[in-house]
């Protein structure tokens, strides 16, 4: 058998590619993964976006509403402040939005939440279908849950901002715990002022905040 020492190059941008694909075709559950693959990386070839969900899944009807993070903040208003919310009364809130069930049953089936639902993480999960980035998700947030109405920046205590990024990064599971530890403590020490408050722009604009 013929043998080389040319070496294999790895493209840069491949392990995030294959990262994408991979979350991808787990929220989406294709029945034919490779036709559904085929659809996915040529839809990226054209630039386009790549639809989650299948050809033979029925578009949903008019009566639905997508999701967006100002219904998300109605959704957290009429949570009311709890903690826990019971996973029928948050299933009957989130029908009353007119927003897709499947929706629904997703974050439900990735939360592994139970009849007890915590909102907080409920929340995080809901806005990750929202964001292609960490980042991103946190900002969405930020944004639904920050309560400031005088039109300032978004913002919300370090606190919460320290358990929505801790939640979303273990789920996500390609970030270390340490990393996760170093952008907090970072974030904490230099950033966050006597308000006790983060701001988006901290860390959506600071070339030394690496949330991924």
């Amino acid at each position: 058998m013929l043998q080389t020492d040319k070496q294999i190059c790895i493209p840069p941008e491949l392990p995030e590619l294959l990262k994408q694909f991979t979350k991808a075709a787990i929220r989406t559950q294709p029945q034919d993964l490779i036709q559904w693959a085929a659809d996915y990386f040529g839809a990226l070839s054209r630039g386009e976006i790549p639809s989650t969900r299948e050809q033979s899944e029925p578009v949903p009807s008019s009566n639905w509403a997508e999701l967006t993070p100002e219904l998300l903040k109605m959704l957290h208003s009429r949570v009311g402040g709890r903690l826990i919310v019971h996973v029928n009364e948050l299933a009957h809130m989130w029908k009353m939005l007119h927003l897709p069930t499947e929706l629904f049953n997703s974050v439900i089936n990735v939360g592994r939440f139970m009849e007890e639902i915590e909102w907080l993480k409920f929340l995080a999960l809901a806005c990750s279908s929202l964001g292609v980035t960490i980042s991103k998700t946190l900002q969405i947030a930020c944004e639904v849950l920050s309560s400031d109405h005088d039109g300032g920046p978004a913002r919300i205590p370090f606190s919460t901002f320290q358990f929505l990024y801790t939640y979303i990064a273990e789920v996500d599971g390609e970030i270390s715990a340490s990393h996760v530890s170093r952008m907090l403590n970072y974030i904490e020490q230099e950033i966050i002022g006597p308000d006790g408050l983060i701001k988006v722009i901290d860390f959506t604009q600071n070339p030394r905040v690496r949330l991924e």
